[in-house]
Parts: C-alpha cells; sequence; structure tokens
C-alpha cells in the first residue's frame, strides 16, 4: 500500500492500521497503557511497514534523501541494539578497516536482508577509503 501526502501523519490518519514492531495497534499505545506497565519495549519499537509507509510519503513530499533514510531504518528493525550499537561503532573513521567494513555489509545483507544498508556501507568504505579514515 502506497501512502499519500494526505495521510500525514500517520498517527492522526491510521493509527488503527499502524502496529508497533510486537504487532500492538499503535491506537493501543497510550499513556494509559504505559502507567499501567501494559506495554513492553516491543510495543513501543516502530514496525519496519510504518518506516515504508513514512519513506513513501517523504518520497512524494520531495524529500529523497529523508526516504532513503527511512527506508534504511526498515531494514533495520529487527537488528538487535546491541549489534546496531557495534554497527554505529565500526562505521565511526578509523574503527574499521576496509574489509571489515565489506564482511559487515555482506552479514547485514545476508542476516537480516538489509540490502540499502549493505549497499550504504560499502559506499562509505570508498569514501573511507579514499579520504583515509579507515583504521590504520
Amino acid at each position: 500500500m502506497t501512502e499519500t501526502m494526505s495521510d500525514y501523519p500517520l498517527r492522526d490518519s491510521k493509527a488503527d492500521e499502524l502496529r508497533t514492531h510486537s504487532g500492538r495497534a499503535l491506537s493501543d499505545i497510550t499513556a494509559e497503557a504505559i502507567a499501567a506497565g501494559a506495554l513492553n519495549g516491543d510495543d513501543l519499537r516502530t514496525h519496519a511497514d510504518t518506516l515504508r509507509q513514512q519513506a513513501d510519503i517523504a518520497r512524494q513530499g520531495g524529500y529523497p534523501q529523508l526516504a532513503a533514510n527511512l527506508g534504511r531504518a526498515a531494514e533495520l528493525t529487527d537488528v538487535p541494539n546491541e549489534e546496531l550499537l557495534k554497527i554505529y561503532e565500526l562505521l565511526r573513521p578509523e574503527r574499521a578497516s576496509y574489509n571489515e567494513l565489506l564482511r559487515l555489509a555482506d552479514y547485514l545483507e545476508a542476516t537480516y536482508g538489509a540490502k540499502e544498508n549493505a549497499a550504504f556501507i560499502k559506499d562509505a568504505a570508498e569514501v573511507y577509503k579514499e579520504r583515509n579514515l579507515l583504521r590504520r
């Protein structure tokens, strides 16, 4: 389903259709539910489909970079937080070798199907090489 600009913000137009990472309806995420302790961490995490819908809206609105970022974020919703932090550390300048970055890209694609992130990391590896930002 492709969203349109008139659907923005999705929270207002489609709260009953949107799901959190746990599958709970976004409309169920309320201050009362939080206060009652009825929610867990996955209830508060964004579902990949929601990010893809936001990407559609951003693309239609003329924000291709934002759309690409939201698409990459959607690919990472199943990656555990601990792994995301390790990836973040590896992507900092001088933290990884060229081959380590390429292995990371291959791992993300093979393990999580994160093709856009893999391409992004491969591009970053090339830029890091050109600018001498790889681990020495």
